[in-house]
């Protein structure tokens, strides 16, 4: 996966295709499985769409630029319900993550050096973003530049990563959840939704916000695991319909009669959404993302392996996660230039001056974004002093070190100040992790030994199977 693709497959390695045979009623994919090529392309262009469209910037008389967003407005909401793409990226996620965990168990790969690589491929592209913004932003702010307004545009940099945080989660669960969806099938999903029902009854009923970031980990390793369901072609046609039905109703009446908000997503100053804390309600839209995806999977997949489609997905996927990660500096420019430089405010949302905001803005942002992707590209591929097998121990600090710098970054922006220079401190630090130690320990007496034995060796089931 790619980041959108996966984050840490972001080098552009192509995600093969389910290996077993095809449910009932869906086609086989042929050699790379462009269906989830074009499931990434689509939340990739969703996400740089409305983090430009969403957002409504003003001027103040003080000089301040105030950012609040257009899912404040009456009926904004709905759009969120649209733009809310996320859970399809943890599917397709689920889907490579499966297929690269058990090429590795192939290869006799232990667990500690496919976690090694994955977190290097998810974390070494932030690297240089972290260091191009924070000095870019302390360059402005000591060079006279106003620090409020830099701060926003740090800030909405630092807003996307909060994904790649979660992900350092979902790389360290997939074997264990892996060898879990090989013994217990549906049950798995069924049982991480279980606890997220749990934990939103804990957390309304008690009254303790905290309860509700649990469900970081139960509502999106359930949607993960979808894509672990994907990936040993164990979603038919029945089960998708289940999937948009009971997903789709179930979404509709917990917003209504529970205490739940209608927004999906928050852009900026939007209120409390159904994100931060996940709950069941983004659970069961993310459900419904899913069975409508794999509803619409035959003719997806007809567009996408023709020759035209197909060689622009070959082209464009392996550049996704560096849009991803980059595509909040142009977007801060432009924003910057047209809102604080010229003192045009983004128009009345829902208008048709607004619509028009957007379409022009998008048209001005593609000449830019694209050509600084095709240069950022080059940071995706770690180091090579990043390898080897760094043991359990020091990959287990590598993976805390890199979920918690991650998380400050999101918190804190890419911006003036201490916050986000010790964020990349961690992310480095654990980076460096990573590799494998200098002097290693003598054979039989590495942290392999507390593994269980599925983690360290080949074992379970050979195959895709279901």
């Amino acid at each position: 996966m790619t980041l959108i693709a996966d984050p840490a497959n972001a080098g552009g390695d192509r995600t093969p295709a389910p290996s077993a045979a095809p449910a009932a009623g869906m086609p086989r994919p042929r050699g790379r499985d462009r269906f989830l090529d074009a499931l990434r392309l689509f939340v990739m262009v969703l996400v740089v769409v409305q983090h430009w469209w969403l957002p409504v910037l003003t001027v103040q008389s003080e000089g301040d630029l105030a950012a609040t967003s257009v899912l404040s407005t009456p009926g904004g909401f709905a759009l969120t319900w649209v733009s809310q793409v996320m859970p399809l990226i943890f599917f397709v996620g689920g889907a490579a993550n499966l297929i690269s965990w058990r090429s590795a168990r192939g290869r006799g790969e232990s667990a500690p050096v496919w976690w090694a690589k994955r977190l290097r491929r998810l974390a070494w592209p932030v690297v240089p973003l972290a260091v191009v913004w924070i000095l870019a932003s302390h360059l402005a702010v000591l060079g006279g530049a106003p620090q409020q307004p830099v701060l926003v545009g740090a800030g909405a940099a630092g807003m996307v990563l909060w994904f790649l945080a979660v992900y350092v989660l979902v790389v360290v669960a997939t074997p264990v959840l892996v060898a879990a969806q090989e013994r217990f099938g549906w049950w798995v999903p069924a049982a991480l939704l279980l606890g997220a029902v749990v934990v939103d009854l804990s957390r309304f009923g008690f009254g303790v916000e905290a309860f509700g970031f649990l469900n970081v980990a139960f509502v999106w390793l359930a949607v993960h695991q979808l894509g672990f369901r994907y990936a040993t072609a164990s979603i038919r046609r029945p089960h998708a319909v289940w999937m948009t039905g009971v997903g789709a109703v179930t979404a509709v009446v917990l917003v209504y009669v529970g205490p739940y908000s209608l927004n999906m997503t928050g852009v900026f100053a939007a209120e409390t959404s159904n994100v931060a804390p996940p709950t069941l309600v983004l659970a069961a839209l993310g459900a419904v993302q899913v069975g409508v995806a794999m509803l619409l999977r035959d003719r997806i997949s007809a567009w996408s392996d023709r020759t035209g489609p197909a060689r622009m997905l070959d082209r464009v996927s392996p550049q996704l996660m560096t849009v991803y990660l980059w595509h909040m500096l142009p977007i801060s420019v432009v924003a910057g230039a047209v809102v604080y430089g010229l003192g045009i405010d983004t128009p009345e949302p829902m208008t048709g001056l607004w619509l028009l905001w957007g379409v022009l803005g998008v048209a001005v942002l593609l000449p830019l974004l694209l050509p600084l992707a095709h240069w950022a590209v080059r940071f995706e591929e770690p180091p090579k002093v990043l390898r080897g097998d760094p043991g359990l121990v020091r990959v287990l600090v590598a993976a805390a070190l890199i979920g918690g710098g991650l998380l400050a970054l999101t918190v804190a922006g890419l911006g003036f100040g201490l916050a986000p220079v010790l964020g990349l401190v961690a992310v480095v630090s654990g980076l460096l992790l990573t590799a494998a130690p200098r002097s290693r320990p003598v054979a039989g007496s590495t942290g392999a030994q507390l593994l269980p034995s599925f983690l360290v060796r080949p074992g379970g089931r050979d195959g895709y199977l279901g």
